[in-house]
């Protein structure tokens, strides 16, 4: 194998695929990158089996082949040499040399066959949306997945395409992230997708040009210009969330997004006791006061507000509300309670794309 290309160009590709190398498996060659060297195009690979992820970048190309090279060590040293075309060739069966200006470097590197084939990956059920659109929805959710393993579903965001819209859901048992989009597409399409893998194609998704997105029973593949990215996907049934989504409000409190931020956020400073940081709210006519109180001290804030409806005091963990505020890009906001021991929901006032779903924490007078 022997081939030429931009640093700059290399470093990129070497990143993106970087993304699905865990480190944490028990197979060595999986710690490695798979480059492979064809009609003046380098192909690099990287995989932990849950997630694979393949990008191209432009090369010249004067032997083709293919080798596994450490990702770590293959990264590091790329990414400090100058930025300057680099030339990479097979010296044996088990070694390359980089050249780049005045630095070599002589690597040892792994046997191709070795590497795991990618999933194949037939056109099932596929549609395309906006890469901006998708990710933002994904930001806008996956605050929401559970950390905790115990159910391994909710670790995930679920994927609904139905009624010509494409639904993201995510929960972890305090809280629901909502959000919708409009798309011209008549699949039906229920599958969810792991947090850890959301969490690198946001950084790999782009603020132009769509995404086309293909699912099987097993995978789904998110296949970019140059990229694709390869993920199973969770087994299980999603909880439904439907249900969970109160129909039917008490009270509607209508506030500025921002300001009620900042308050929460002042507030939670002083109420932090262990890993919760408790508020309360108590709902009057025209204006809501936050307060919060612990060892270290107590505060008091106080907002303006419209209401509709009757005057109520609920308790959350500032944390969820916190979380949802910063994701919301909104102006306004609408806060609706049926009582303080039912969720609170969080909406758009100007439509209806967005959703989200808090638990209170039970006041002792409750």
């Amino acid at each position: 194998m022997k081939f030429k290309c931009e640093k700059n160009k290399l470093q990129e590709a070497i990143s993106i695929a970087q993304k699905s190398v865990t480190g944490k498996s028990s197979m060595p060659i999986l710690q490695g990158l798979l480059i492979i060297a064809e009609e003046n195009q380098i192909t690099i690979i990287g995989s932990d089996i849950d997630l694979s992820i393949e990008t191209k970048l432009d090369a010249e190309v004067i032997e083709i082949g293919k080798i596994v090279v450490d990702s770590k060590l293959f990264g590091d040293i790329i990414r400090k040499l100058p930025n300057k075309e680099i030339e990479i060739t097979s010296i044996d069966n088990n070694s390359i040399k980089l050249i780049c200006e005045k630095s070599q470097f002589t690597l040892v590197h792994m046997n191709a066959d070795d590497f795991p084939s990618l999933p194949s990956i037939n056109d099932d059920v596929n549609f395309s949306i906006e890469q901006k659109i998708l990710k933002n929805m994904i930001k806008s959710t996956i605050f929401a997945i559970a950390q905790d393993e115990s159910r391994p579903i909710l670790t995930g965001i679920l994927f609904e395409v139905k009624d010509k819209k494409i639904n993201l859901v995510a929960l972890d048992g305090f809280r629901l992230a909502f959000r919708s989009e409009n798309i011209e597409n008549d699949n039906f399409i229920n599958a969810v997708i792991p947090g850890k893998t959301l969490n690198e194609v946001v950084k790999i998704l782009q603020d132009e040009g769509e995404v086309n997105i293909t699912f099987t029973s097993n995978h789904i593949l998110i296949n970019l210009e140059k990229t694709k990215i390869i993920s199973r996907l969770l087994e299980g049934e999603f909880i439904k969330y439907t249900s969970i989504i109160p129909e039917e409000y008490n009270l509607r409190v209508t506030v500025k997004r921002e300001e009620l931020l900042n308050c929460i956020e002042r507030a939670s400073l002083v109420g932090k006791d262990g890993n919760t940081s408790l508020i309360k709210f108590d709902i009057e006519d025209d204006y809501m006061i936050i307060t919060s109180n612990s060892q270290l001290g107590n505060v008091r804030e106080e907002i303006n507000i419209i209401l509709q409806g009757e005057h109520l005091e609920i308790a959350f963990n500032s944390k969820y509300l916190i979380d949802l505020l910063k994701i919301i890009d909104e102006e306004e906001i609408y806060m609706e309670f049926s009582s303080n021991v039912t969720p609170c929901l969080v909406k758009s006032t100007k439509n209806n794309n967005y959703t989200y779903l808090i638990l209170p924490v039970r006041l002792l007078n409750s």
